[in-house]
């Protein structure tokens, strides 16, 4: 009787964790060249122009593995930017220049579920900027990006969705 109680609780316990692994979303893998599907109902953002929407610009490739999450975006006016986040939730650091200018933009990345969430914040000429992308793929595989940006007090948002190839 004993030995058959005991074998109901390990059971019991087996499968309550497979339970919970089923419950706890994948963390998917952003890795490839991304290139904007443009939505030709979209307004262009003021003064940044349809390159900008979704944040990555016209596309972009990441690379990702356990540590980090690296992106290279080809901008026309400031060249190819690269930035290394990490995904342990410490910041990182990934100065910009632009116009004869460089700053620092700090960022922290956490997970939400299948979600990434990049929240940045910098300072240019007093100026101070805080960025939050969320980053999701539907289901067809498609990378989904939501930016905020809030430049001086006056928050927008813009949506891009970008496929693979």
């Amino acid at each position: 009787m004993r030995r058959a109680l005991s074998a109901v609780v390990v059971l019991t316990l087996v499968a309550g964790a497979a339970a919970m692994l089923a419950q706890t979303p994948s963390k998917p893998n952003f890795a490839g060249k991304w290139t904007l599907v443009p939505d030709p109902n979209a307004p262009a953002p003021a003064g940044r122009g349809r390159g900008m929407v979704g944040g990555l610009g016209q596309g972009c490739s990441v690379e990702q593995n356990d540590k980090t999450l690296t992106v290279v975006n080809t901008n026309q006016q400031m060249g190819e930017v690269k930035s290394v986040y990490n995904l342990d939730g410490s910041e990182s650091n990934n100065p910009l220049s632009f116009n004869g200018q460089s700053f620092d933009r700090r960022s922290k990345v956490k997970w939400d579920g299948s979600k990434l969430v990049i929240a940045t914040t910098s300072n240019f000429n007093g100026t101070p900027i805080e960025t939050t992308q969320t980053w999701s793929l539907d289901a067809t595989g498609n990378l989904m990006v939501e930016t905020t940006s809030n430049v001086g007090g006056t928050p927008t948002t813009a949506k891009g969705t970008y496929k693979k190839g």
